[in-house]
């Protein structure tokens, strides 16, 4: 019904039965002409994205609606809080990982699952920690647990030794994500950073240190993440040694 306001504007009111704006004056998400309608797949890249551009400090729920160009309490349409957010984002880190085929070779199957996860990590370093926080885990991490559990089980582990060899599996790769993501340089910068940093101490005070520094480190070539094939080779040598 219609009638006439102050200074002869005319003023809408809506029946019971009509659509009511929303007392903000703010348009439901992704109602606005040529608005890209707001989904929880739509909040969820944008979060990954901020998390790997900015790291995970730089995620809250102000700075993903700003990006995502909406006003905060938008996002709750599509996730209850900050928590199903990183449960979410961890899920999606999980995606990317390649699952073990558990009818193939479990040692072969294992080093593609490990290496798979490290390359993985290093796209998303933020995510280490997170790996293994979720109390509300998503498909994608239920699905990776599980292979992994039944590979191991299927090559003829015990469930304890199957609970042992997981456990040292992920320790390895999540370890070494930490370390190699903290490392001052690259591949390309390993022999300039190292030979700076080696001039920092006296080779008669760190013998082993310069040794270390000047015939490896500082070598053309020289990739500390050659290093993990070699550690998860040793590891999986021991649990090959550990079947019945």
């Amino acid at each position: 019904m219609a009638r006439s306001g102050a200074g002869g504007a005319t003023v809408n009111r809506s029946s019971r039965g009509g659509a009511s704006a929303d007392r903000s004056g703010t348009q439901p998400p992704g109602d606005g002409p040529g608005r890209t309608p707001l989904t929880r797949e739509r909040v969820l890249g944008c979060a990954l994205a901020i998390a790997d551009e900015k790291g995970l400090a730089a995620l809250t729920m102000r700075s993903l609606a700003q990006e995502l160009g909406v006003k905060p309490m938008s996002l709750y349409h599509h996730v209850a809080n900050k928590d199903a957010i990183l449960d979410g984002i961890v899920d999606m880190v999980f995606a990317e990982m390649e699952l073990p085929r558990i009818d193939g070779d479990w040692r072969a199957e294992l080093t593609r699952r490990a290496t798979s996860a490290r390359n993985v990590l290093r796209r998303h370093p933020w995510a280490i920690t997170l790996m293994e926080s979720r109390a509300v885990p998503g498909p994608a991490n239920l699905r990776h647990h599980d292979a992994v559990l039944g590979i191991l089980r299927r090559a003829g582990f015990s469930v304890v030794m199957t609970a042992h060899a997981y456990a040292l599996l992920d320790a390895y790769v999540y370890g070494f994500a930490v370390q190699e993501a903290a490392l001052p340089f690259d591949k390309d910068t390993a022999p300039e950073v190292t030979e700076a940093i080696a001039a920092q101490f006296s080779p008669d005070a760190y013998p082993y240190l310069v040794e270390l520094a000047t015939t490896h480190a500082m070598q053309p070539g020289y990739d500390f993440g050659d290093e993990f094939e070699f550690g998860l080779g040793v590891i999986l040598d021991a649990l090959a040694a550990a079947l019945p």
